[in-house]
């Protein structure tokens, strides 16, 4: 059996062409049949190839060795995963018992995947709800599954934390110190989704400590100046109260400073508002906006 435990599908092939009785010859040390050898070492173009043979004789999938263990019992014991969905592909009975434990057992003990598929996309639970008292090891099955889904869920959250972590570190050091926030300009034609990203910006930002809040406040030239001296200050500053802890979102910012001026404009008043807040720590400020010529806004 030595082809078999090297993998040597050529040099088996001839020999059990020559000699079809090999099928079910076993060796003499652990009463082993040729796909016991070849499932153990996970030898899967053998397994492969004794599933599929054509001969008068068939392969024994149940056939056991002098433990009392079948190949899907080996296979499972040496942790040989491709070879042991083959034999539960080719119908390998899953709830055998070798003198120790049963598949089952020994497959939770390598710490099998309870959610795994077969070619025909059936887990371990789906081939034991053809089993007729099976209720151990369904209770068994399900249990590791459980532990399994636990463990997975604590994982991924772990690394999703590290994940926050370093962007966390990221965005400091773009911030420089907790007082300084990292104020943006958002550049790019209508319908380029600028609010949207303030709007995940702001969650994100929140969610890793840079802001208080997830607030964004939307704001244009038309909630910012007012028609008359004094109005615009006033109205500017309330915009920037309720943005407090989050971030002041100035749409079509290059409207508060118009090219053409007809009279006093008080636009630049508001500008100035709020470049007076842009370094209390209090808001984020971002300016979007576009220019047909160029692609950048005046106010930049």
């Amino acid at each position: 059996m030595i082809v078999l435990s090297l993998g040597d599908i050529g040099g088996f092939q001839k020999l059990l062409q020559d000699n079809p009785s090999l099928l079910k010859e076993r060796n003499a040390f652990m009463l082993e049949t040729p796909l016991h050898v070849s499932a153990s070492n996970n030898k899967t173009e053998i397994v492969k190839f004794l599933l599929e043979w054509k001969g008068d004789d068939k392969v024994d999938l149940e056939a056991k060795n002098m433990y009392g263990e079948t190949p899907l019992h080996v296979a499972a014991k040496n942790g040989c995963n491709e070879a042991a969905r083959l034999l539960l592909a080719h119908g390998a009975l899953v709830e055998a018992k070798s003198k120790d434990s049963s598949i089952v057992e020994t497959l939770l003990e390598k710490n099998a995947d309870c959610d795994a598929t077969d070619d025909e996309g059936m887990t371990p639970l789906d081939h034991l709800s053809k089993i007729q008292e099976s209720g151990k090891l369904r209770d068994l099955l399900v249990s590791q599954q459980e532990d399994q889904r636990k463990k997975k869920f604590l994982e991924a959250c772990s690394k999703q934390k590290e994940r926050m972590d370093a962007l966390e570190k990221e965005l400091s050091n773009i911030v420089g110190t907790a007082r300084r926030l990292p104020h943006m300009a958002f550049l790019g034609n209508p319908g380029t989704g600028k609010t949207m990203v303030a709007r995940i910006l702001g969650r994100l930002l929140h969610s890793v400590g840079i802001l208080q809040t997830d607030n964004v406040k939307e704001v244009q030239r038309t909630d910012l100046v007012g028609q008359y001296i004094g109005h615009t200050g006033n109205q500017t500053r309330k915009k920037i109260k309720e943005a407090e802890g989050g971030i002041l979102f100035v749409d079509e910012a290059y409207r508060l400073i118009p090219e053409e001026r007809s009279g006093r404009d008080f636009g630049l008043e508001a500008l100035e508002e709020i470049m007076s807040c842009m370094d209390n720590g209090k808001v984020l400020v971002i300016f979007a906006g576009y220019n047909e010529d160029n692609g950048t806004c005046n106010i930049f």
